[in-house]
């Protein structure tokens, strides 16, 4: 199973974290915003002990009465009531009305409570006893709040608040965002390196990366430069025993040649054939050790197809097959790919020599620029496939030993060869009778040139 990705566990984590940091806070603040409502209306009453005076009867009276004009305004929900045995004064804004009378009150503190008030409100009412005058009795002071108010005020300011930490989700989690892709942007750098890697076995990962995943880069460029040692290894010792098995074979042929010119055909038949297989997989070996190399090969050089197909033919047709056949050349002059000219020339070279080998009288090179790419088309007038496509590029493969009629073990060397400069191979009929066998580079720019 995949682990998933990254960035949306980071985006996840952090989305979720603030959202509960955000909860907590709408909550807190909520709660202090409450005794907020509730300090407010004990300050207000402190102020009004600070003004209250006894008159020769006892009564209560306040010289500086407090500035908030709800205290004057009827049943406006915030009311003062000071009682004593002489007496009750109340704000104006208790009408006709009185505060419940004080169960609760001492001279400690304030006390506070729930209770039905005036006009039909439910209150939050505060109380205390207030010793004004040693020689008088004390005074009740009680300050009331409509309690359905309070909660209305505490409610908007519950919705305004939860919509402004909302707003403020948003704009962390797009931070967190930003933190994140700003975060994970030398992991894409590393991912374009290792891109590079794979197209460049010799490439290696850079240095310049951050602290934390240095080890990381440092493991990997260890394993790759494990990796290509041995690959060179196995290289070099295919290409070692390919190249050693040529002298012995050589010298086979030249033993067969002596025993046919003896007259023992028959005997000889058999030794040639294990001859020619055993020469085309050293001749295999030997082109999969090229294609090796041209993969290690990461900047390949510009060449220009219609002149090396030119001198393939040439030398084709100096052989003893080639002279009986026509060779056409179509290509652009101008026409530009960007594979290296040796490597070009030993896959057309194998590509033309199949085609002459079982061609009746035509061979024909085609090439130039497509919409996908650089096109390049070598064809005959032979007897064809007579087996799939698949079948005769298949890799390890024996079709030399198919007989008359196949193309041999050469078409798997060409696809190791078309793969290995990251081109496509593809075989189909030929309007000449025989086999088509195209070559494609995508997104290959053609200096000039018409299109095939």
């Amino acid at each position: 199973m995949r682990a998933g990705s990254l960035r949306l566990r980071l985006m996840m984590g952090a989305a979720a974290t603030i959202f509960v940091a955000m909860m907590v806070a709408w909550l807190v603040m909520y709660l202090l915003f409450g005794r907020h409502l509730a300090s407010e209306l004990t300050h207000s009453a402190n102020q009004l002990v600070g003004a209250i005076k006894l008159t020769p009867e006892g009564l209560p009276e306040v010289d500086d009465p407090l500035s908030d004009p709800r205290f004057d305004l009827p049943l406006s929900g915030l009311y003062w009531q000071l009682s004593t045995p002489a007496g009750v004064v109340r704000s104006r804004s208790l009408w006709d009305q009185r505060l419940p009378a004080a169960t609760q009150a001492d001279a400690t503190g304030w006390r506070s409570r729930t209770a039905p008030g005036p006009f039909g409100q439910n209150v939050l009412l505060i109380e205390r006893r207030v010793q004004v005058d040693e020689s008088a009795p004390p005074v009740v002071v009680q300050f009331a709040q409509d309690a359905t108010g309070m909660a209305g005020i505490r409610n908007t300011f519950a919705r305004e608040l939860a919509v402004f930490l909302g707003l403020l989700w948003l704009a962390l989690v797009a931070a967190a965002w930003l933190q994140v892709q700003l975060g994970l942007h030398p992991l894409r750098r590393l991912r374009g390196e290792l891109a590079e890697m794979r197209h460049n076995p010799a490439a290696r990962l850079g240095d310049r990366h951050p602290r934390e995943i240095a080890p990381l880069t440092q493991a990997i460029n260890e394993l790759a430069q494990a990796r290509e040692k041995d690959l060179q290894r196995a290289r070099r010792r295919a290409a070692d025993l390919a190249h050693s098995l040529k002298t012995p074979l050589a010298a086979l042929r030249a033993q067969s040649r002596r025993i046919r010119e003896h007259g023992a055909t028959e005997a000889v038949d058999g030794l040639d054939h294990t001859i020619a297989a055993a020469a085309a997989a050293v001749e295999a070996e030997l082109a999969r050790s090229r294609a090796a190399a041209i993969r290690d090969n990461a900047k390949p050089v510009a060449s220009a197809p219609q002149g090396l197909a030119e001198r393939i033919v040439d030398v084709v047709e100096r052989t003893e097959v080639g002279a009986r056949l026509v060779f056409e050349v179509d290509i652009p002059e101008a026409l530009q790919l960007s594979v290296d000219a040796d490597d070009l020339m030993e896959l057309l070279g194998a590509l033309v020599e199949n085609a002459a080998r079982f061609a009746r009288r035509r061979v024909r090179v085609r090439g130039g620029a497509t919409e996908a790419g650089i096109l390049l088309v070598v064809e005959d007038d032979g007897p064809g496939l007579d087996i799939s496509a698949e079948t005769a590029l298949m890799r390890g493969g024996r079709l030399d030993e198919s007989g008359p009629g196949h193309h041999g073990l050469g078409l798997s060397i060409a696809r190791d060869l078309i793969e290995a400069t990251g081109g496509e191979i593809g075989l189909e009929a030929s309007d000449l009778g025989g086999l088509r066998v195209s070559m494609l580079w995508r997104g290959r720019d053609a200096a000039q040139g018409a299109s095939i």
